[in-house]
């Protein structure tokens, strides 16, 4: 299903692990830092939670309040931060809110420890105390993957101990279904909840205490990052053992397709990049710039992209299998990522196999990501399963042409390129088949080397809208919708 779109605005708290600018490891945090920038540029009184991890420098520290995990009292420090949203000459700060405290989350990195469960259900309870801390109530609290997924379940609970809480609808948006936070059921107590929680109705998944289940359980709304893939979740293919409680709850579930920020994401004002454009001129100086930079030979040929993490996920065993017959053509390739030790080596013999046409980078590098995504001219997505990806959105900013395979937000966001009506925005190809990735490909190139149809198929690139602002008016769409649903209880 899919939200209408609503004028009323809101007071919204989204709760999320992670946050551009201030913690990343994925697209979630790109999603909480830059969703709230356009909620607010609507008028929404948009506010941001997430753990205070080493490294983050708040503005100031509001004061700590005791949280309760399992039989221990903890402290929550609750700080305070912000990011600027900017629309034109219009400005307007979004507060964001870091819950400390040095025993969970001083440590070296975001993720990866022993005791995720107990962190997270630290975080958890200390973002529903946090708001009586405030005395802010929101309309609605709209949480993001499995680290706060249990928190519509304690604002349940507490409206039934403290009416401060009552009215209070909740969204859950699921990034990724493969990283659910399933641990043993002893985790109920750190919860502070009862054992009538641990049924398969509730928060049992398995014989495991699920904290993403209970986030779809609990959740007055549920949402995912693109239409195709709240279909495709709902099916054993792609549903990773929850496809039941999804389709338990398909009333409710919508697909809202991500944004990128137009204003970080743009081709004539990035100082990242080799020389900013506004034409095919002006990125072919981006290319020639690439491949300087990558120790390619200069030249008009046909240059494609790939940044991801390397992992099955993405595709790479495709590219594998077609990797001599492709680079038979006369064309190059960039590679940018890091992953899986096995596709890092591959690539790295592509390089040394091919040195005039193989370009390597294993890592991450911002700025040569934008790079890419400027001086390529083609960028392969050909996931296995993605459930909206930004790659495809950054590309077609930077006017270069996505090659995806349809599944999940690829599918949403790309429109196979037709050369006799010339609509389209890149290529794609349905099954998850070698052959039909490489004779895409060729399909591609035989675009490209079709002068005036290239040139019409970028400017296609160039004019698709997949800003934030879109996705936003949608989101308040999704939170109407919680919100009447929360009424509708209460009145009946």
């Amino acid at each position: 299903m899919q939200p209408q779109e609503f004028d009323e605005t809101y007071r919204v708290l989204l709760v999320s692990p992670e946050v551009v600018p201030f913690a990343k490891t994925g697209g979630l945090a790109d999603v909480a830092g830059s969703l709230p920038k356009a909620l607010a540029m609507h008028g929404n009184d948009v506010r941001v939670v997430l753990p205070r991890y080493r490294g983050i420098e708040p503005e100031r520290t509001l004061g700590d309040f005791p949280v309760m995990v399992g039989d221990r009292k903890e402290t929550a420090i609750l700080r305070e931060g912000s990011i600027m949203a900017r629309l034109g000459d219009e400005e307007r700060r979004v507060p964001v809110y870091f819950l400390d405290n040095y025993h969970y989350f001083d440590r070296d990195n975001i993720y990866g420890y022993w005791d995720e469960a107990e962190r997270y259900a630290f975080f958890c309870r200390a973002v529903v105390a946090m708001l009586r801390f405030l005395n802010w109530r929101p309309e609605i609290v709209h949480c993001n993957d499995w680290q706060s997924g249990p928190i519509p379940a304690l604002l349940r609970q507490a409206e039934r101990e403290d009416s401060f809480y009552s009215d209070i609808a909740t969204v859950y948006t699921i990034h990724n279904l493969r990283y659910q936070g399933n641990f043993g059921s002893e985790v109920l107590k750190l919860l502070g909840l009862g054992p009538e929680y641990l049924t398969a109705e509730r928060m049992e998944f398995y014989g495991e205490l699920s904290y993403m289940k209970a986030g779809i359980v609990y959740a007055d709304m549920v949402s995912t990052v693109s239409r195709t893939y709240a279909e495709e979740i709902q099916t054993p293919e792609f549903g990773e053992r929850m496809e039941g409680v999804l389709r338990s709850r398909a009333e409710d579930l919508y697909g809202i397709v991500n944004g990128i920020n137009y204003h970080e994401f743009n081709p004539g004002t990035d100082q990242r990049i080799y020389q900013r454009y506004s034409d095919l001129e002006g990125k072919k100086a981006n290319k020639y710039g690439l491949q300087g930079e990558m120790e390619l030979p200069l030249g008009d040929v046909p240059v494609f992209g790939l940044i991801s993490r390397l992992v099955d996920q993405k595709g790479l065993d495709l590219i594998s299998q077609i990797a001599d017959e492709l680079l038979g053509h006369d064309l190059q390739i960039v590679v940018l990522g890091s992953g899986d030790p096995h596709y890092e080596e591959m690539f790295r013999n592509l390089r040394e196999r091919y040195p005039d046409k193989v370009g390597v980078y294993i890592g991450f590098n911002a700025t040569l990501a934008q790079k890419i995504y400027a001086g390529s001219d083609m960028f392969l997505m050909p996931s296995r399963y993605e459930p909206c990806g930004l790659g495809q959105l950054i590309s077609l900013r930077y006017g270069t042409i996505p090659i995806v395979r349809e599944t999940g937000g690829l599918k949403d966001t790309i429109t196979n390129y037709d050369p006799e009506s010339r609509h389209g925005n890149g290529f794609s190809f349905r099954e998850y088949d070698a052959t039909e990735f490489l004779s895409t490909i060729r399909r591609s190139l035989g675009v490209y080397y079709d002068g005036q149809k290239w040139q019409g198929l970028v400017e296609n690139a160039l004019h698709s809208d997949f800003s934030w602002n879109r996705s936003a008016t949608e989101y308040m769409g999704l939170y109407g919708a919680a919100l009447r649903r929360v009424h509708r209880i209460l009145t009946a």
